[in-house]
């Protein structure tokens, strides 16, 4: 069997039909505007991200804190609960060293890395978090479990945007006072002499 012993319907046409108006045509710009709704959980979200506050959705039969929020829990099959505030604060799950842009063009030499980090969102569930930017920090030093915080925008510079949150940052942990148990134990022991016990 070949196409050609098919007898095919329509009408065979050539590129000067098109060029000698042969064939009607139209041409027109087409207008691509589009809305993308946001839903209840992402808006609420976002707008909340303006304010400075994290939110999350709370499952009460599973007992899971979802972040991002959702108004369905895609592990019961049934609405979500209740909505609640978590911290600002989480710790790295897993973090990539980018040398190149979003747009997949190399940085340029004198440009940082980018650091993309998944990250656990403290009062969120263990595994529920963010991706965000990782900043103020040398590449070498981050690490899976380090704790950060939120580094957000100037209030009046939020739109309700994940990019209200400029980057995470490490906590430092605070050096501890030198208390009366600290300062014994930063004292040298004397060194033992052979023979003695």
């Amino acid at each position: 069997m070949k196409l050609e012993d098919y007898k095919l319907g329509g009408t065979n046409l050539k590129s000067s039909d098109f060029e000698t108006g042969k064939v009607l045509t139209t041409k027109w710009q087409p207008n691509l505007a589009y809305a993308w709704d946001n839903g209840v959980a992402i808006g609420r979200y976002l707008a909340e991200l303006k304010e400075g506050r994290i939110i999350a959705r709370i499952c009460h039969k599973c007992r899971r804190i979802m972040l991002p929020p959702r108004m369905f829990c895609e592990l019961c099959f049934r609405p979500t609960d209740e909505w609640a505030y978590v911290e600002d604060t989480g710790t790295i799950n897993t973090f990539s060293i980018a040398y190149v842009n979003w747009d997949a063009s190399r940085r340029g030499p004198k440009e940082p890395p980018l650091i993309p980090a998944v990250i656990e969102i403290d009062g969120a569930s263990k595994g529920m978090g963010i991706m965000h930017m990782l900043g103020e920090v040398n590449p070498k030093d981050v690490k899976i479990g380090m704790k950060v915080r939120a580094v957000w925008k100037k209030p009046e510079e939020r739109t309700g945007a994940i990019t209200d949150i400029l980057y995470f940052k490490p906590i430092r942990a605070a050096a501890p006072k030198a208390g009366p148990k600290t300062a014994l134990k930063a004292r040298k022991k004397p060194a033992r002499r052979k023979g003695v016990k």
